[in-house]
């Protein structure tokens, strides 16, 4: 499987709960905290849920 580095670069104030479980559930939870990760369809579907909280790049 392929590897990818999920860097957060926004805050979670202000978002739904599930944002921000999905944001702790990756590892996450400060913003310009990365984790690398390997892209199963379970990780795949947390990035697109908050997609626009985080940075994806492939490794």
């Amino acid at each position: 499987m392929a590897k990818v580095l999920i860097t957060q670069k926004r805050s979670t104030i202000n978002r739904p709960e599930n944002q921000k479980r999905t944001i702790s559930a990756l590892g996450l939870g400060k913003i310009n905290r990365s984790v690398e990760k390997e892209l199963t369809p379970s990780i795949s579907g947390m990035i697109k849920t908050v997609n626009h909280l985080i940075e994806v790049k492939e490794l």
